[in-house]
């Protein structure tokens, strides 16, 4: 579980601090004039805090973990993380405030 917060804080980065825009699905594949129409930096700020924060909780999961001595409690931590991020990132991501 620590390698896939470790991988959501550096997607997380990537995407907002080193202008990976390539990895925001859809967006590669838009044409010039698309990409113009929608603030990349707003999503991408978007993208990191979703990603940063689906990293917490399962940061937290593994803590709690350790600290109650239940294992399942990483995984339940885990899937709400996937379950409230995943849907979150999608509909805010298509919604009309990161449209010019």
């Amino acid at each position: 579980m620590l390698v896939t917060a470790f991988i959501f804080i550096l997607l997380g980065a990537l995407i907002k601090y080193g202008k990976c825009y390539f990895l925001i699905a859809g967006y590669n594949t838009m044409s010039k004039e698309e990409k113009e129409k929608y603030n990349i930096e707003a999503i991408a700020t978007l993208f990191r805090n979703v990603m940063f924060g689906m990293a917490l909780l399962i940061l937290m999961g593994y803590l709690a973990s350790k600290w109650f001595l239940n294992a399942s409690l990483q995984n339940i931590f885990f899937y709400i993380a996937l379950g409230i991020g995943v849907p979150y990132l999608l509909i805010q991501s298509n919604s009309k405030k990161y449209k010019k």
